[in-house]
Parts: C-alpha cells; sequence; structure tokens
C-alpha cells in the first residue's frame, strides 16, 4: 500500500473534515423538522473501506454504525449507488440508542473500488408510537416508541424503493415533515459519498486508505496514552444515581469500574448497575460508547487529532450485564435514554476525578425536554424543545452556562413565537443553579411558555432533582431543575419531572427551570471580586453569595468586615459534595 506522509495526512483530515460540515450544512438548509433545522440534531461521519469510523463529528458518542448493515448486507456486495437505513436500537446493538434517530448509510466508490462508507444521522420528531413525539414517560414498551426500520437497502443502484419510504411516511403524524427530512438526509449523504470520491480521485485510493489507518492508530494510540496517564494499575470505581424512570423505578444507580491491569490492558466493567427499569429511561449501550465517551474527553488538549474508531480500541474489554440499565432486554423502552447517557457522561468523568484525586471536571446537568402537542388553528402541532443546562466546573474554569447539549442550539425565540402557538415569557439563566466552588458551575435556563392553543399537552423530562449533580474537590453541587405550572399565581403546582398527559388550557403558563452544574474547589477560595460580578451579573443571589462562598453584602454593597468574619468560619471540603447530602462513592 502507498504510505500516506505527515502533511497529506492533514490535508486529508482537514477535507474529511470539511466534507462533514458541507453535509451538515446542507442538511441544517433543507430538512423541515425545527428539531433538525433549528436544534440541529444530526451528525456525520465518514469510514475506511471496511466501516471503521475514521472521522466524526463533534459528539459522535454512538458505537458501529456499519456493522449491522454488514450482517444483512455483506459489504463485498455493495454497489455504488446503494443506500442502507435503519433505526433499530436491539437489532444494532445500541449503535442507534432511541428510534427517532434515523441512520443512512451509503457506500463510497472510485473507479469501481470500495473507498469508504458515509454516514448521516438525524433525530426525526415523530415516527409514530404512543404519543406525538415518539417518546413518552408513559411508554413501557419499546413498541410504543414508534415505527422499527431493521437494517434495510433503500436505494440499490441508485435505484430508490419508495415503498419503503411510503410506509414509514404513514406511520407519522406529520408525514409532510418527514417527507422534507428524509430528503434532505439522502441529500447530504450523497454529497459525502461524492467528497469522499473527490478525494480518493485527488490523492488516490490507497493513499487515502492509508491516511484513514493512520487516523484510527494515531486515535487508538493517544486515547490509549492519556488513559494510562490517568488511572493507575488497579481498579478505579464511581457509582452515580438517576432519580427516577417515572414510573415507580427509583433511584437507579449505575456503578461504574476501570480496571488497568500490570500489563496495561484496560477493562471497563458496568456489571453491578441496577436492573433494567419499566419505564424509559434504559440506555442500551453500544459497547464502544466508554472508549468513545473517555476518548472525547481526553482528546480535548489534542485538537490536531480527531475522535473516530481508534477511541474505543483503547479500552481491551467491556463488560455489561443483560436485564440492566445499561444493557437492557428488549423490548424494554429507550425514548428518554438521553438521560442515562447524560449521567453516565458524569459518571466517566467521576472515574476520572476519583483516579486524579479531583483533577477533573464536576458533574453536569442532563438536558431538559419537553413536548407541547395539540391542535391550533384547525392543525396539529409538536413542540419538542431540548433546553439548556449547566455543565460542571473544571479546576482551571468556571463550567459553562445554558450548555444546549454540546453540538444543539436553543430555538430563537422570534422562531417559537411564528411557529407555534406559544408566547415566550420569560428567557434567562437559572438564579443560584451552578454549584458553588472555587470554579463556579454553569448555570441552567428559565423558559416561561404561555399557552395560545385552547388545549395542549405537555410532557416533561427532568432529572437531577433528588441527586443534583456532584460537586469537586469542596465544590458544591448544582441546582435542580422543575417545571411549575401558573407560577405566582392560586393555581401554581409543580409538575411531576418525569410525567406526561398533563393538559393546559389556553392562558396558561409553563415554567421550565433547568439545573445547573456541580462546582470545583472549595466556594470560600473564590476571589471575592467573582462573586460579585457574579451577584452583579445574575449568576448568584447575595443570599448564596453569603451562604455558600462566605461573601456579605450589605444593602446591595461588599461588608468586607462581615465577609472576612463569615470566611474565617469556613467549613470542611471533601473530594465529592452535595449541598443537601452526599453519596457514598463506590
Amino acid at each position: 500500500m502507498t504510505r500516506c506522509d505527515p502533511v497529506t495526512l492533514e490535508i486529508i483530515r482537514g477535507a474529511a473534515r470539511a466534507a462533514q460540515a458541507e453535509m451538515e450544512a446542507l442538511l441544517e438548509r433543507t430538512a423541515m423538522s425545527a428539531f433538525i433545522r433549528e436544534k440541529k440534531d444530526f451528525y456525520t461521519a465518514l469510514f475506511d473501506a471496511e466501516g471503521a469510523m475514521a472521522v466524526g463529528s463533534d459528539l459522535p458518542i454512538f458505537g458501529d454504525i456499519v456493522g449491522p448493515v454488514a450482517e444483512h448486507f455483506p459489504i463485498a456486495t455493495m454497489r455504488e449507488g446503494d443506500l442502507y437505513w435503519y433505526n433499530d436500537c436491539y437489532g444494532s446493538r445500541g449503535a442507534v440508542s432511541h428510534s427517532n434517530d434515523q441512520v443512512f448509510l451509503a457506500p463510497a466508490f472510485h473507479e469501481g473500488t470500495r473507498i469508504g462508507f458515509v454516514m448521516g444521522w438525524a433525530h426525526f420528531s415523530d415516527i409514530g408510537g404512543l404519543r406525538p413525539g415518539s417518546i413518552s414517560p408513559d411508554a413501557t414498551d419499546h413498541f410504543q416508541e414508534g415505527i422499527i426500520i431493521p437494517p434495510v437497502r433503500l436505494m440499490r443502484g441508485g435505484e430508490t424503493n419508495t415503498d419503503l419510504l411510503r410506509t414509514f411516511w404513514r406511520n407519522s403524524r406529520f408525514p409532510t415533515q418527514s417527507q422534507g427530512d428524509t430528503r434532505a438526509l439522502m441529500a447530504a449523504v450523497r454529497l459525502g459519498e461524492r467528497r469522499l470520491a473527490d478525494m480518493a480521485a485527488r490523492f488516490g485510493p490507497q493513499v487515502l486508505a492509508d491516511a484513514f489507518a493512520q487516523l484510527l492508530a494515531r486515535t487508538e494510540a493517544t486515547v490509549r496514552a492519556q488513559l494510562k496517564s490517568i488511572f493507575p494499575i488497579g481498579t478505579t470505581r464511581f457509582a452515580d444515581t438517576i432519580d427516577s424512570d417515572g414510573q415507580g423505578s427509583a433511584p437507579l444507580t449505575l456503578r461504574l469500574a476501570l480496571t488497568r491491569t500490570p500489563d496495561d490492558r484496560f477493562i471497563f466493567d458496568a456489571t453491578e448497575t441496577d436492573d433494567q427499569a419499566t419505564g424509559p429511561v434504559n440506555l442500551l449501550m453500544h459497547p464502544d460508547v466508554p472508549g468513545m465517551a473517555l476518548g472525547l474527553y481526553v482528546l480535548q488538549d489534542h485538537p490536531g487529532q480527531v475522535l473516530n474508531a481508534g477511541g474505543p480500541r483503547g479500552i481491551d474489554e467491556v463488560r455489561l450485564r443483560e436485564g440492566s440499565l445499561l444493557a437492557p432486554r428488549a423490548p424494554a423502552p429507550l425514548g428518554l435514554r438521553g438521560l442515562t447517557m447524560m449521567r453516565l457522561l458524569a459518571a466517566l468523568h467521576g472515574l476520572v476525578a476519583v483516579a486524579r484525586d479531583g483533577n477533573a471536571p464536576a458533574a453536569h446537568s442532563a438536558y431538559v425536554v419537553i413536548a407541547l402537542r395539540g391542535t391550533a388553528g384547525g392543525k396539529r402541532f409538536l413542540l419538542s424543545d431540548g433546553i439548556g443546562v449547566g455543565y460542571g466546573a473544571r479546576p482551571f474554569a468556571d463550567g459553562t452556562d445554558a450548555v444546549y447539549f454540546v453540538a444543539q442550539e436553543n430555538y430563537p425565540v422570534e422562531f417559537m413565537e411564528l411557529t407555534y402557538p406559544v408566547r415566550l415569557r420569560a428567557y434567562g439563566l437559572n438564579l443560584d443553579s451552578g454549584g458553588p466552588g472555587r470554579f463556579r458551575g454553569g448555570c441552567g435556563v428559565v423558559r416561561e411558555f404561555e399557552v395560545l392553543a385552547d388545549a395542549a399537552m405537555v410532557a416533561i423530562r427532568i432529572d437531577s432533582v433528588k441527586n443534583p449533580p456532584w460537586g469537586v474537590a469542596g465544590g458544591m453541587n448544582g441546582g435542580s431543575g422543575r417545571a411549575v405550572l401558573n407560577p405566582g399565581t392560586p393555581r401554581a403546582r409543580i409538575l411531576a419531572p418525569l410525567s406526561d398527559g398533563t393538559m393546559l388550557a389556553k392562558g396558561d403558563v409553563l415554567r421550565i427551570e433547568t439545573g445547573g452544574g456541580g462546582g470545583w474547589g472549595h466556594p470560600f477560595d473564590r476571589p471575592v471580586e467573582d462573586v460579585i460580578a457574579d451577584v452583579q451579573g445574575g449568576f448568584v443571589s447575595s443570599d448564596s453569595a453569603t451562604r455558600d462562598y462566605g461573601v456579605v453584602f450589605r444593602d446591595g454593597t461588599l461588608d468586607s468586615t462581615a465577609t472576612q468574619a463569615r470566611r474565617a468560619q469556613r467549613p470542611p471540603a471533601a473530594l465529592f459534595h452535595r449541598r443537601e447530602y452526599r453519596d457514598a462513592v463506590a
């Protein structure tokens, strides 16, 4: 095989990322649903000729995408112009982890030789199921979460199987939107296929293949080296807890262990995690996910690297227990698995924090999701909104405020009010939601929706209420989220954090408050001027400044004498700290 020199390798890496950006821009411009076009819930990736992901997008926390297709359609039989499709969670071993996510995969060819694969992945707003939006806390069965597409060949040699598409669209309550999203995703994949062929034409198929092989090997070597620098020989453990599944299973604990053997093998073990839940918080975790997630963390300081299938190769063995929260048996519901995924990512940071004696980020909240459904003006509507939360503080900086799940974005107020029968009455940061610390946890968000339709039904997904995100090295936990109906009125009531079926009338106001990230370091070590800036900027209240940071205000002015006395009463620090209570970390 012709070797790819270092300069050409970087050019190919940049070309691959440019191809991804172009695919994503096309998908964003042409999709019809707000969750894709405005929220940007989609991913793209390029794979080598054998199906290993060589260049991924910003957050490729998924498993083997090509494998489920290859089981039914051997790679050697694939032709130019083929396009494959699936959303089958159990059939893909969790490569897709909830049914709304559609995967389109195409082999790319150059002069008759297969040179790789291109993937487009996007969240479709409604694919049938129990309730509009296809995701409901009330689901008790995976079949209630919409139509299941096993790996199928949608196109053969450029000819589309339109019967498959008509069947899929017929199962959506919003078929026109589904049609537009399907065509946008297909177009994005075809664009990526052409760009990959252009790269092969420019550099040669053998040079391209060697470049992908080098990128995979480089990522694996970097991830493995970083894991060796973090984890000592022996077993590092961490546990974290989900509040509930909304149907009586509570709490649910993730128990993780990472073992480094004397010969530097890494074994990830989650077999002690609690049993699967009745409700849809189960996460069918593909074995590649821990390596992808830890790879995402350790590669942050290596901007020249790409996260690809080399990340999972940095972990030699992944052990799961069938029937557990991370390896549920079919047909356990999976629709709210994002809640568990976010807790899992935080718990992986917890493993790093234990191994590094606190030199790691604090925990983040799980992003909040609401679904407002109803009829307005004789037309059915579905407002699905994923709302930002605060992320954990780091050993060198405050946590990030109002994170919309890494690569996603918020719905602009103007778009929301023009598209849906709601008025946004308030939108801002959630005061005091960031965990106090030397570095403050990021703050969550407040959004107030006034309902303009005659009637609507709302579903709520909020976690980290009973078990808020933990702080590190003496930092305190982040604040909790909640949903309040008609706040500040005699009719005010708090809705269950995992609930569906609440009916709203015209004029009702739904207030969503999301949680913040944990703090890092003792709050009394935060410089006084930083606390003053937090109070003036609306991140921290004066009461919290006094209680949590030891900074006293009198009539809006700093009281230096009282602050000195208060800070002299410094409470003890702990490695992992919660304001309300502490959990023993396994």
